[in-house]
């Protein structure tokens, strides 16, 4: 077996399912976060009722749950509510930043990573002061919805073995 073909093989290997712990939708620019117990993914153009959806590569936000305590103790919270981080999903049990070039389910729902989502300015507004540079490397993954259905709070997040 090639290196290559070694590193892919290693790259699939997940230990386990990852669970949604969240979910939240932002309905207009400039609106807090809507927690929601479900919302309908829609192929090739996102959630509905958030706003960024059809909106391309990022039609969904994924974020880490364990990465929140981070977080929160490097901005000196006692807590970071998923709100404050304008992520649509808050997965836990599962890596996030593995995903962000991988098919992967969560429920019946059909995603692909498409690319990293780094923090912005916003969160320092959020955060305080130091809000950007303590979700450097925490800020979780964009994705598109390849297949649509339902996504509801408990649904298992697994990774999608290739064909």
């Amino acid at each position: 077996m090639s290196t290559d073909a070694a590193l892919r093989k290693l790259a699939a290997n997940f230990p386990r399912a990852g669970t949604l712990r969240w979910i939240g939708l932002r309905p207009a620019s400039g609106v807090p976060m809507l927690a929601v117990a479900s919302v309908e993914a829609r192929a090739g153009a996102g959630l509905a009722g958030d706003r960024y959806s059809g909106s391309g590569r990022r039609q969904v936000t994924l974020i880490q749950a364990e990465h929140l305590p981070v977080i929160a103790a490097l901005t000196g919270h006692a807590v970071v509510d998923p709100a404050w981080l304008r992520r649509n999903l808050l997965v836990a049990g599962i890596n996030v930043q593995a995903l962000v070039a991988a098919r992967f389910r969560i429920g019946d729902v059909l995603l692909q990573g498409s690319g990293p989502c780094e923090p912005c300015a916003r969160m320092e507004q959020a955060l305080g002061a130091g809000g950007c540079v303590a979700m450097t490397g925490h800020g979780g993954i964009t994705a598109r919805i390849l297949e649509g259905g339902t996504l509801r709070v408990g649904d298992a997040a697994r990774f999608e073995t290739p064909d």
